[in-house]
């Protein structure tokens, strides 16, 4: 019977098969035909300590008898005030900058962005500035599929057909290794520009989706300064970098960088259940905090800070707190990296890079590009052999959860070797 789901980055017309998986754990999903596959990927870069885990399983249980969804409009429960103050706790301070003082909850990634970058806008606006609406990006930077989260992103293929929607942003050359001055001179440019921009938005360190892009933390660090010395605010979206992917807690922390405004998502839950949270600067909350109701932040959603998902970061937030997780990502790491030296060595590969827990090598191909074909053969090839990669054209990437183990990298290893020897130009 045909399937009547519509499902996203997936081109149907080409009747490419959708495995059924049935049941996960750890690193494993267990589809219905009786073979595995080990998640390379972290299901689309959510799942950390591994798949239901136990903690996190047991949470959602829990707070699913107790209470399971409330308005959050005027109202409050235990689980998000958990979250928040940990939330608060945890998030990167210090360094001579304000801290992050408030959270907004929200669902996923590209809302996280979104209300960002509706309080930046809002911030200006109620402080008398509302010609301060200038959003700058980062050139190949990706930050979700709503159509804020899209106008801040790298204009392609992939969100041409709603061009006509999407706000003008002033983008910034990315700090590209002998190019750095480049990108510091254009965003010292564009933030000393009258009337001032509004804020500036970074994946930092590294950029997902645009191709696994790594960047020098002394970039990110002279990129802060430059937005706190022109009083642009600096928008970390640590949607994918957050919860230990780059080595540690929030990729900011490396850089010594504390934004006006974080955005976390993913993660958060153990990669459970959808939650997003946004926290900002108690500057940027009071900007909203009047006796004017026409200043109250505009936003919200039917499910914002669903008491089951705020039980699951609780329990999240436990798991990071009482267990040594940055010694399984440092362990990880390691192993990673000391892999990856040997496939570099592939003469298929090119352009080896790492960050923590994330790595990502191109494959040498004359058919390069988002939309390159070899990218869907790839797909297949890894399914064939029972591992979920999902490589971004011909860039072939790597985010595992934190439990995976040595036999499950060995094979991860051995397979893209066996696919260099397949796809590579050499073959």
């Amino acid at each position: 019977m045909t399937s009547p789901v519509w499902h996203p980055f997936t081109q149907h017309g080409l009747n490419e098969p959708i495995p059924h998986v049935v049941r996960a754990e750890g690193a494993l999903l267990h589809l219905d035909d009786g073979s595995t596959l080990i998640d390379g990927i972290s299901s689309w870069w959510v799942t950390t300590h591994g798949h239901c885990n136990p903690r996190i399983a047991a949470a959602i249980a829990a707070q699913a008898g107790t209470l399971d969804q409330m308005i959050f409009a005027g109202y409050t429960h235990d689980p998000a005030e958990k979250v928040a103050r940990e939330l608060v706790e945890i998030a990167p301070r210090g360094h001579g900058r304000p801290d992050l003082a408030h959270v907004f909850f929200s669902d996923s990634g590209s809302t996280a962005v979104e209300v960002a970058l509706k309080m930046a806008l809002g911030h200006w606006h109620n402080l008398g500035a509302p010609d301060r609406h200038r959003i700058l990006v980062l050139q190949h930077g990706y930050h979700g599929d709503t159509i804020g989260a899209m106008s801040v992103g790298e204009r392609g293929v992939y969100n041409r057909a709603w061009s006509p929607l999407l706000f003008d942003v002033g983008t910034i050359p990315f700090p590209s290794v002998g190019h750095e001055r480049l990108c510091l001179d254009a965003l010292e440019a564009a933030c000393a520009a009258r009337p001032a921009p509004a804020a500036f938005i970074v994946e930092p360190l590294i950029l997902g989706a645009g191709g696994m892009l790594v960047y020098a933390p002394e970039m990110l660090r002279k990129m802060a300064a430059i937005c706190a010395r022109h009083d642009v605010l600096f928008i970390a979206d640590e949607v994918m970098t957050g919860w230990g992917r780059t080595g540690t807690l929030f990729a900011c922390e490396q850089a010594g960088v504390v934004p006006d405004i974080l955005c976390v998502a993913k993660g958060i839950t153990g990669g459970a259940i959808p939650l997003a949270a946004t926290l900002a600067t108690a500057a940027i909350f009071d900007s909203h905090r009047s006796q004017d109701r026409a200043k109250q932040f505009y936003h919200s959603s039917s499910y914002t800070a669903n008491p089951i998902a705020c039980a699951a970061a609780v329990a999240n937030l436990a798991i990071w707190r009482e267990e040594d997780v940055l010694g399984r990502i440092a362990a990880l790491s390691s192993g990673i990296a000391r892999r990856m030296t040997a496939l570099a060595a592939h003469c298929a590969f090119a352009n080896p890079r790492q960050l923590g827990t994330i790595a990502a090598i191109d494959l040498i191909t004359p058919d390069a590009g988002y939309l390159s074909d070899l990218a869907p053969r790839l797909r297949a090839f890894f399914l064939e052999h029972g591992l979920l990669l999902r490589p971004l054209g011909n860039t072939i990437y790597l985010m595992p959860p934190y439990c995976v183990d040595e036999d499950q990298l060995d094979y991860i290893f051995t397979t893209l070797v066996a696919a260099g020897d397949r796809f590579g130009v050499q073959a």
